[in-house]
């Protein structure tokens, strides 16, 4: 006797949804990390700076930094992290410069088969593959057990999850008591009172981006701190980093519109090309006050 599997409309869209990531990063990790380095996400500049080239590497560093000391993380040997997960961990920038400057046991997981290779060939080759290990696997399920970090990271994964109560929850699962939660994201701006959703025109270039970066639909930050809220986690707090991630895009665009970078877009396929292309709407949305870089940071109870 066989037991049909039955697949909602929205499991198969899920599903849809994280091929689709798999596949983006696949292929566009490579062209990054030539371009940019092994850090894939925004950098971190004082507001209104005028920056070169040169400054984006260390600005990604500096976010980094910036998001534990908005976090209070503690460099005291005694209090520092032991045991940390990055959530959506890229090719592992983060994992191994938290890693080192912890001396830390860091997991990293990611939707692409690629990342985690690329991942775990780099910590070997800065002698950190007995401290930083990368697995492919599903943020909104993860493959450890309940309780395992006491710093966990998610830097810019978040936009990605198709269900925020749900990645929200596997973070604080996942979470020992004491932990740190940390999360960098963009998000929408946050509803008036008046408010029940975005505008029209508002919705239509968040929409074209969503298809272009394979994102589902956006949240606020007012949302996150409700889901977090929500699961009685404590020291919430959150702030509006889009000024300091002013410079990001046109830079990413510059680069793009390279020698180097028009060549590596032209090798790297579709899904690339048609992200490159999207990039001009983040700008336009950062414009309007619509897209928000934020940080939300919150403590798992003791």
């Amino acid at each position: 006797m066989s037991t049909a599997v039955v697949v909602t409309a929205e499991e198969h869209q899920q599903q849809q949804l994280k091929k689709g990531i798999a596949e983006f990063y696949d292929e566009s990790s490579g062209i990054w990390e030539n371009i940019w380095g092994e850090h894939m996400h925004h950098g971190f500049y004082d507001t209104n700076a005028v920056v070169e080239l040169s400054d984006h590497r260390s600005a990604q560093i500096r976010m980094v930094e910036e998001a534990l000391r908005f976090a209070s993380v503690s460099d005291d040997p005694a209090k520092k992290p032991r045991s940390i997960v990055d959530v959506g961990c890229g090719i592992g920038g983060s994992s191994r410069y938290l890693s080192r400057k912890y001396g830390a046991e860091c997991n990293g997981i990611t939707l692409s088969p690629v990342q985690a290779e690329r991942a775990q060939a780099l910590a070997a080759a800065q002698g950190l593959a007995d401290k930083a290990s990368f697995q492919v696997a599903d943020a909104l399920n993860q493959p450890f057990p309940d309780g395992k970090f006491d710093l966990v990271w998610s830097m810019e994964s978040g936009e990605h999850m198709p269900d925020k109560l749900k990645f929200v929850s596997e973070l604080a699962r996942v979470a020992a008591p004491g932990a740190t939660i940390i999360i960098v994201t963009w998000c929408h701006r946050d509803l008036s009172p008046t408010e029940e959703s975005l505008r029209p025109e508002e919705e239509k270039i968040l929409n074209k981006i969503c298809s272009s970066f394979y994102l589902p639909a956006w949240c606020s930050t007012a949302d996150y701190i409700k889901l977090l809220e929500s699961l009685s986690l404590q020291d919430i707090k959150a702030a509006d980093w889009s000024p300091n991630v002013a410079p990001f895009w046109p830079a990413v665009i510059k680069t793009a519109l390279s020698w180097t970078g028009i060549t590596s877009l032209l090798r790297s396929g579709w899904k690339t090309i048609r992200g490159a292309m999207a990039m001009p709407l983040m700008i336009e949305g950062f414009k309007k006050d619509l897209i928000k870089f934020s940080i939300i940071t919150c403590r798992k109870p003791k």
